[in-house]
């Protein structure tokens, strides 16, 4: 059954942009006006993030957000026949920040946000960094289409660690030379052991796992972020926080990586994973003692 579904779509990647893109349009339009696919979450955080702009304003948003989030998943079948050369035209990086460290004998984890599309970032990272390139990801209940991202994410030589075994699939990778990537905007399971910082002006807990790794492994702390500069094109930049993270006070790590993460948004709005909830949680004097990093001053991304 892998083989005719993957047979399937591997031609449906076939397909011309402009196809893939009509039918990315269509689905965006039956999401965000016939379904409504989780439509009073986008709405509901885009309130929080930008209380200065207009109702209209904030329409055009969730008009944009629909489209790149289908984008992001009509691309990736894309991406299960493109070349090393057509992904590094669409998804442009000057990826010396991170390169330049190999030299240093450093380690390097790689934190961002739910940015689109995290695919194509997956790998054109993969197929440019000198360090093998670590992704922690959520497997897919089918197993069918586990099997199709799987083939996809290592296409070009990601090495893949699912969430519920880190620990033990992560062990044997770190005893080498890696650079690892997490997505660090998750949502805590637990709010009472997570860093707490401001995020769009409001109180919101992040998971600790980043930080703690950071540290853990004396990784060099590199944020990165990505957006399209027209439909089917990436650019990507990165920053380096810091190559000592043991150096930082705790939560320091976490509120830069919030902050960054929030200046990028500021830029490109509709950029994000809006139709998850980001303020589950209520800060209460309870959470007083995890604010993270609030006397360390943050990095200034203030380019984004």
């Amino acid at each position: 059954m892998y083989t005719i579904v993957y047979g399937i779509f591997y031609l449906i990647s076939l397909l011309p942009w402009r196809v893939m893109y009509f039918i990315s349009d269509f689905i965006a339009f039956i999401l965000n006006h016939v379904i409504g696919y989780r439509k009073k979450v986008v709405i509901a955080n885009l309130q929080i993030a930008f209380p200065e702009k207009s109702e209209k304003e904030r329409a055009i948003i969730v008009k944009q957000f629909y489209r790149q989030f289908t984008d992001n998943f009509i691309e990736v079948i894309k991406l299960l026949s493109i070349s090393q050369k057509e992904l590094n035209k669409r998804f442009v990086c000057d990826y010396s920040v991170i390169n330049d460290l190999y030299s240093s004998g450093k380690n390097v984890q790689l934190l961002l946000g739910h940015f689109f599309n995290w695919e194509f970032a997956d790998l054109a990272y993969a197929n440019n960094l000198v360090y093998p390139f670590v992704v922690v990801y959520k497997p897919i209940e089918n197993r069918i289409f586990e099997r199709l991202f799987r083939h996809m994410r290592k296409r070009f030589g990601t090495h893949l660690v699912a969430a519920d075994t880190f620990r033990k699939d992560f062990s044997h990778l770190s005893k080498d030379r890696f650079c690892l990537v997490l997505v660090g905007d998750q949502n805590p399971a637990d709010p009472e052991n997570a860093y707490w910082t401001p995020f769009f002006g409001r109180m919101t807990p992040f998971v600790k796992g980043p930080e703690k790794g950071a540290k853990l492994y004396n990784a060099a702390v590199v944020m990165c972020n990505f957006y399209a500069v027209k439909r089917g094109y990436y650019k990507s930049e990165i920053k380096l926080l810091t190559t000592e993270p043991r150096s930082m006070p705790d939560g320091a790590i976490t509120r830069n990586m919030v902050s960054y993460v929030e200046e990028c948004l500021r830029g490109h709005n509709a950029n994000y994973l809006w139709s998850h909830k980001r303020w589950k949680h209520t800060f209460g004097d309870k959470h007083k003692h995890l604010v993270a990093g609030d006397k360390q001053p943050v990095a200034d991304f203030a380019e984004h």
